[in-house]
């Protein structure tokens, strides 16, 4: 499958790699670490790997519900928002106040507030291209 960027995506997530990306997929790659340590929250690391991925490069993507997702992706993300979801949209939402302090900063910030729900429920979402959200298979 061949995937063209558009050049205002590639720089928008090139300064959004350099301003924040780089820091907040930090977060989640420790966040998706410590799970892994535990056998049993393994899922949620993997959760948090999926969107440390995300967070690196947004520009282009987004998160959506998985149609098939249930029950048991509600209930992970209940213990999610109490174990780590609420640490990261909070840095999620402490970066889009300083990014919004500048006017450069400003699009970067709405981008970090767009993340925010994910940072809080990632599982039973998957990263898809923006162009390719609406397509029919």
């Amino acid at each position: 499958m061949l995937v063209i960027v558009k050049p205002i995506q590639l720089i928008l997530n090139i300064l959004w790699l350099v301003l924040v990306g780089f820091w907040m997929a930090l977060g989640y790659l420790v966040a998706g670490v410590l799970c892994c340590v535990l056998i049993v929250t393994i899922p949620w690391g993997i959760a948090s790997f999926r969107v440390a991925n995300f967070v690196l490069w947004p520009f282009g993507r987004e998160a959506v519900e998985k149609p098939g997702a249930g029950v048991g992706s509600m209930l992970g993300n209940v213990i999610w928002v109490i174990v780590a979801g609420w640490w990261l949209a909070l840095g999620h939402l402490m970066t889009s106040i300083a990014l919004a302090l500048t006017i450069i900063g400003i699009p970067f910030a709405w981008a970090n507030l767009k993340l925010i729900p994910v940072s809080l429920f990632p599982l039973g979402r998957e990263i898809v291209d923006s162009d390719r959200r609406f397509a029919t298979y």
